[in-house]
């Protein structure tokens, strides 16, 4: 009997850092209580033409994968910009940059950010905005099939786009 193997391909000019998110997702997935998918995994970070830096995407390319994998309904992925670095253990951690990154989530027409909780007060202070400041990516989860129970920090009333696909 073969044993089945995952792999997971990075693409879009991803840095050091996000390549080596493959790993940190993986590990974090598994230790939250979800099943990590093992097959081929493509993570494709568009614009193809603009540098991925840092560790930010650790969290929504974890989302995407659980969407991907039907463990996690996609139908609010669209109204929300996803941003956090994860431990192995799935909490989330706090990010740099975060101010700049909510204002062009308004721009950009989201209704609110899913980030660190460490990063909500800073994310904030930008109007217009719903901010989630969650713990770990078990809460994240748990914010998109239940969102009508957790409330929002300063509910003041793109071009970053992940797609995933499995081969085989």
């Amino acid at each position: 009997m073969l044993a089945r193997v995952w792999s997971a391909t990075v693409v879009g000019l991803p840095d050091a850092a996000v390549q080596e998110s493959r790993e940190r997702v993986k590990a974090a997935i598994r230790n939250s209580g979800f099943a990590f998918p093992m097959r081929k995994v493509t993570i494709n970070l568009t614009p193809a033409d603009l540098r991925k830096e840092g560790p930010s995407f650790d969290l929504p390319i974890s989302v995407g994968i659980l969407a991907a994998s039907e463990q996690i309904d996609p139908l609010l992925l669209g109204d929300y910009l996803f941003l956090g670095e994860m431990s192995l253990d799935g909490s989330l951690r706090p990010i740099a940059g975060v101010l700049p990154m909510a204002a062009v989530a308004v721009k950009l027409g989201f209704k609110g950010i899913v980030l660190p909780k460490a990063n909500a007060q800073e994310a904030a202070v930008v109007q217009g905005l719903e901010v989630y400041g969650l713990n770990n990516l078990d809460e994240v989860a748990q914010f998109l099939q239940e969102p009508e129970k957790f409330s929002a920090k300063g509910k003041y009333r793109g071009r970053f786009r992940a797609s995933f696909c499995f081969d085989g």
